[in-house]
C-alpha cells in the first residue's frame, strides 16, 4: 500500500510538472501572438499617417483580403532568404472585416548579396480566391495570382494601373516611408498553432476564424475596427 501511495505521488508530480512546463510554453506564446496583432495595428495605423506615401485610398476600397508582416526578417550572404510571421483579414459580405488569421510567409532568392534587413510588409488581395488557397497549404506569390509592386500616394492612381489589374499589390516599409516591392516567389501559409494560441481552442479552422464564429481576443477587435475604418 505503501509502494503505491508513493508511486500515486510520483506520478502526480511528474504529471504537475508536465503540465507546469506545457503552460510555461504556451503563456509566452499566445503573449506573443497578442504582440504580433499589436504590431500589424502599429504598421497599418502608420500606413494611415502617411495619406501623400502610403497605399492608394482607392485601392484600400477594392481590398478583399489584407495581410500584415510586421518585422519581415530578410538576412543574406550570397544565399538570400526571408522569413516573417503576421496576420491576414478577409473582407465579408457585409462590407466589413473578418477576425485576424494567422500565417507565415517564406521566401529565398539568389545572387551576390550580404546583410541582413527588417521591413514591414503589407499585401493588399483584390481576390478572395487567394485565401482559400492559403487556408489549403500554401499560397507562392506570382505563382497562382499575378502580383504587382503596389502603387503608392493619393495620386499614383492617376498615373499608373488605374483599374489595378493585378490580384496581389505588395508594400514594404523601411525608414518610416511605405513602397511598393517586388516578392515574387515568397509563400504566404496558415499559422494554425498560433490561431489557436490567440483564440484559445483546440481544433480552430480557417472558417471558424473567417466566419466570425467565436469570440476575440481585443487586439482582433482593434485591429478589424481600423480596417473598416479605412477601407470604405
Amino acid at each position: 500500500m505503501r509502494k503505491t501511495l508513493v508511486s500515486v505521488i510520483l506520478i502526480a508530480g511528474v504529471l504537475s510538472l508536465g503540465c507546469g512546463t506545457v503552460f510555461a510554453q504556451k503563456a509566452p506564446a499566445a503573449k506573443a501572438e497578442k504582440e504580433r496583432v499589436r504590431k500589424s495595428v502599429e504598421v497599418f495605423q502608420d500606413l494611415l499617417n502617411l495619406p501623400e506615401k502610403g497605399i492608394p485610398p482607392a485601392l484600400l476600397k477594392k481590398a478583399q483580403a489584407i495581410a500584415i508582416i510586421p518585422g519581415l526578417l530578410k538576412a543574406a550572404y550570397v544565399v538570400g532568404g526571408e522569413h516573417g510571421r503576421g496576420v491576414i483579414a478577409v473582407r465579408l459580405d457585409n462590407g466589413g472585416w473578418s477576425h485576424p488569421a494567422f500565417i507565415s510567409m517564406t521566401g529565398g532568392s539568389l545572387g551576390f548579396q550580404i546583410g541582413v534587413e527588417k521591413s514591414d510588409i503589407i499585401l493588399v488581395f483584390k481576390d478572395k480566391a487567394s485565401v482559400a488557397t492559403i487556408a489549403g497549404g500554401k499560397f507562392t506569390l506570382g505563382g497562382g495570382a499575378s502580383v504587382a509592386a503596389g502603387p503608392v500616394g493619393r495620386s499614383a492612381q492617376a498615373s499608373t494601373d488605374v483599374n489595378f489589374e493585378a490580384e496581389v499589390y505588395s508594400y514594404s516599409k523601411a525608414k518610416g516611408a511605405f513602397a511598393g516591392i517586388s516578392i515574387n516567389g515568397a509563400s504566404l501559409q496558415m499559422d494554425m498553432d498560433a490561431n489557436e494560441r490567440f483564440y484559445g481552442k483546440s481544433g480552430l479552422t480557417v472558417d471558424d476564424i473567417l466566419s466570425q464564429n467565436l469570440s476575440a481576443p481585443p487586439e482582433a477587435r482593434e485591429l478589424v475596427n481600423l480596417l473598416d475604418k479605412s477601407t470604405k
